[in-house]
C-alpha cells in the first residue's frame, strides 16, 4: 500500500506531497532527503539532537514534534507534516570567503602556465560546516570569482567527532567522501569557473586547505584514528592526488574536468590542528611579526596557534557546536535570514533589538547563530541581567514582564520576541563554548610564559570572526585579557593560505618545515588546564 507524505507550509498550504511505494520503511529523513527536504541532521541521526525536528499535524488539528531521523515511514501510514525553517538545509549559508593577506607573494605558480590555455587554478577550504571555492588567474594573481555553501557532509553530523564515527559505520566513508568531492566542491567549481568565465579545461591544478579530519574523508582515508588517543591521523603531510583518485569529475562549458588534473592538499600540524591553520600561519605573515602573535579560529573546534620568537606551538580545544546554534533553543547557523547581532535594554521590561544576516525581518528568522549569542552573554551580564554564574539574577528577573520569562526543565526562560528563547542551559552551554576557546589560548600562553599583554596581534581567523562583536567577545571571556586593538580580523586564512600557495610555489615548502618545528600542546595533558577551563565558565 502506498504511503503519501503531505508537506505543508507555515500557513497550511499544502508545498508537495510525496509518495512512498508500498513496504518501503526507510527513516523519515532519508525520504524527504531523496524527494527534495535534506534536513538539519547535525547529530549523525544520532537523535541527540531536534535539528531534524518536523511537526505532525493530526487530524484534529492537534501537532506533534517528532526527530525525523528517529523516525520510520510506515507502509500506509500517511502523515501530513510541517518543517520548521531551521530544520531545512536549502537557506542559503553565510560562507566565509573574505580573507586578509598580510604575507608577501611572488607570483611564480605552482604549475606551469601558458596564456589563454592552462592560465587558472582554483583553490579550497573545506570546512566542517561550508566549504569555499575560489578561482584564480595564474597570470595576473587576480582571484577571479568565488562560491561557497553547505558541505554535504552535514547530514552525517554537525562536528568532526560524529563524521568520524559515521565514517566507520558500513559503507558511509565512500558516500562522505562523495558528499564533499561531487555532492559540494563539484558544482561551486563549475559555479565558479561559470562566473569567472573560465572552461574547465583551462585549469591548471587545485589546491585543497581544510581540518584533517576533512581531508582525511575527502581522500577516502579512515579517520577512526583521529577519535581516539593518542589521536593518530593517516597522514599529515602534503599530498598530491589527481581529481580521478578523490572522484571529481565536472562537465560543462564543452569540456570535461581532465581525471589527471593534479590536487595538492596542505600539510597539517595535528589531528585538530589541521591544514587550514597551516595555510592561516602563512597567510597572516605571522611568522614574520616581530612580536608574539597568536592565530584563533574559533569554530565546533578552536584551534589556536601561537607565534613567538619565531618559533610556533599550537592546540586545539573541543568548544562543540554551540556558536553553531546546536542544541539551543533559538540556535541556528549562520545563515540569511538569521538573527546575528541583539541588543537588549531592561527600561520599561525587556526589549530586544535585533540584527539579521541579509536585512530580513526578525519575525521571520530562522533563529540565533553564534555572533547574536555573544552578544547577548555580554549585554545581559553588562545590564544586570546574569550573574557571573550565567544564571539570570533573581532580583532583576522578577521585573521582567510576566510573558517575557518562563520556567523549563532547562531553567528560567527568557522570551526576546516571538518564538525566540533562551534559556539557562543555553547559557551553560555557550559558558562551556567560551570556557573551552579562554582556556586554550591562556594555557597556550603560559606553557610559553606570555601573558595575553604581550601579544602584538591576535589575528581572528574563520567566518564567526568575521561578524563577531570584538568588544563583546572580550568582555565575555572568549578573548580573554585582550585589548580590542590587539585584534585583527582576518576572515578565511584557509581559503587565503591555499590561494597564495597555487600562485608561490614556495609557499609550500615553507608550510612543510613548519610540521617538524611546531609544538603541539594536547590540553588534556596539560596539569592546569581542567582548573583554567572552570575558572572561564563564568562571566566577567
Amino acid at each position: 500500500m502506498e504511503t503519501k507524505l503531505t508537506i505543508q507550509n507555515s500557513r497550511g498550504v499544502v508545498e508537495k506531497v510525496i509518495a512512498v511505494a508500498a513496504g518501503l520503511t526507510s527513516l523519515l529523513s532519508d525520504v524527504l532527503a531523496s524527494n527534495g527536504y535534506p534536513l538539519n541532521t547535525r547529530c549523525g541521526k544520532r537523535g541527540s539532537c531536534h535539528g531534524c525536528g518536523v511537526t505532525i499535524v493530526g487530524s484534529a488539528g492537534t501537532s506533534e514534534e517528532i526527530k525525523s531521523c528517529q523516525t520510520n515511514v510506515q507502509p500506509g501510514v500517511d502523515l501530513v507534516m510541517r518543517i520548521p525553517t531551521h530544520a531545512r538545509l536549502e537557506s542559503e549559508p553565510q560562507v566565509g570567503d573574505s580573507f586578509v593577506v598580510n604575507a608577501p607573494v611572488t607570483l611564480d605558480p605552482m604549475w606551469p602556465v601558458r596564456p589563454g590555455k592552462c592560465d587558472t587554478a582554483f583553490a579550497v577550504d573545506v570546512g566542517t560546516t561550508t566549504v569555499a571555492v575560489a578561482i584564480v588567474d595564474l597570470v595576473d594573481g587576480a582571484v577571479s570569482s568565488r562560491a561557497g555553501d553547505f558541505n554535504a557532509q552535514i547530514r552525517f553530523g554537525d562536528n568532526v567527532i560524529t563524521r568520524i564515527v559515521a565514517a566507520g559505520a558500513g559503507g558511509a566513508r565512500t558516500e562522505m567522501q562523495n558528499a564533499v568531492v561531487q555532492e559540494t566542491i563539484a558544482p561551486l567549481l563549475a559555479k565558479a569557473c561559470r562566473e569567472a568565465g573560465r572552461e574547465l579545461t583551462r585549469l591548471a591544478g587545485g589546491i585543497i586547505a581544510g581540518n584533517t579530519t576533512m581531508l582525511h574523508l575527502l581522500a577516502g582515508e579512515d579517520p577512526a584514528g583521529l577519535g581516539v588517543v593518542p589521536f593518530t591521523p593517516k597522514f599529515l603531510q602534503e599530498r598530491t592526488v589527481t581529481a580521478k583518485e578523490i572522484g571529481l569529475r565536472i562537465e560543462g562549458q564543452g569540456a570535461v574536468l581532465g581525471s589527471d588534473l593534479p590536487l595538492k592538499m596542505l600539510p597539517g600540524f595535528s589531528a585538530y590542528v589541521g591544514a587550514d591553520l597551516t595555510a592561516g600561519v602563512y597567510a597572516t605573515g605571522m611568522m614574520c611579526d616581530s612580536t608574539p602573535s597568536l592565530l584563533v579560529d574559533i569554530g565546533t573546534n578552536g584551534e589556536i596557534v601561537l607565534q613567538a620568537n619565531g618559533k610556533l606551538s599550537g592546540c586545539a580545544t573541543a568548544a562543540g557546536p554551540a556558536f553553531e546554534g546546536s542544541g539551543l533553543l533559538a540556535g541556528t547557523r549562520a545563515q540569511t535570514g538569521a538573527i546575528s547581532h541583539v541588543d537588549i535594554s531592561l527600561n520599561d521590561g525587556v526589549r530586544a533589538d535585533f540584527e539579521t544576516i541579509g536585512g530580513g525581518k526578525p519575525d521571520n528568522a530562522p533563529g540565533l547563530c553564534g555572533t547574536a549569542y555573544v552578544d547577548f552573554l555580554a549585554v545581559a551580564r553588562r545590564s544586570g541581567l546574569l550573574l557571573r554564574s550565567g544564571r539570570f539574577d533573581p532580583t532583576i528577573w522578577e521585573r521582567v514582564p510576566e510573558e517575557k520569562r518562563s520556567s523549563s526543565p532547562g531553567g528560567k526562560t527568557l522570551n526576546l520576541a516571538g518564538d525566540l528563547c533562551i534559556n539557562e542551559a543555553d547559557i551553560a552551554a555557550l559558558l562551556q563554548a567560551k570556557a573551552a576557546i579562554g582556556a586554550g589560548i591562556e594555557t597556550l600562553l603560559r606553557n610559553a610564559g606570555l601573558q595575553a599583554k604581550d601579544i602584538g596581534t591576535l589575528y581572528l581567523a574563520g567566518g564567526f570572526g568575521l561578524f563577531i562583536n570584538i568588544d563583546h567577545a572580550i568582555a565575555i571571556g572568549l578573548l580573554p585579557g585582550f585589548r580590542r586593538e590587539q585584534v585583527k580580523v582576518v576572515g578565511n586564512t584557509s581559503l587565503g593560505g591555499a590561494i597564495l600557495a597555487a600562485l608561490d610555489k614556495r609557499a609550500l615548502p615553507e608550510m612543510t618545515t613548519w610540521q617538524s618545528s611546531i609544538e603541539i600542546l594536547e590540553l588534556n595533558q596539560c596539569a592546569d588546564f581542567e582548573d583554567c577551563y572552570l575558572d572561564h565558565l563564568a562571566l566577567p
